[in-house]
């Protein structure tokens, strides 16, 4: 194979598009560090404050031991709680965590 060192407009499109896909791949890993972020910091708070967590993952990574609150409205959260709470509710809906 004899090479001109010019690119063809095929490699060219292959070659954008293998960096699209990895600068994607790249940006959900980091979506997904930071879901897994809010996620821990918006139920420590609530960890702090005696919520009963229901679902498994909570569960298994808070525990229940010491826990008063079923309901989350009823956790009775400081006002900067409850806005850092808001704020990090807005963050996981704005990078589409679960």
């Amino acid at each position: 194979m004899i090479t001109t060192g010019r690119l063809t407009a095929a490699g060219v499109a292959i070659a954008t598009i293998a960096a699209a896909t990895l600068v994607l791949a790249t940006e959900g890993a980091v979506a997904q560090g930071l879901c897994e972020q809010l996620w821990v910091e918006r139920n420590s708070i609530y960890k702090a404050r005696g919520y009963c967590f229901k679902t498994q993952r909570a569960i298994a990574y808070f525990g229940n031991a010491g826990c008063v609150y079923d309901v989350e409205a009823m956790v009775p959260l400081m006002p900067g709680e409850r806005a850092r709470v808001n704020q990090i509710q807005a963050m996981e809906r704005q990078n589409g965590c679960r």
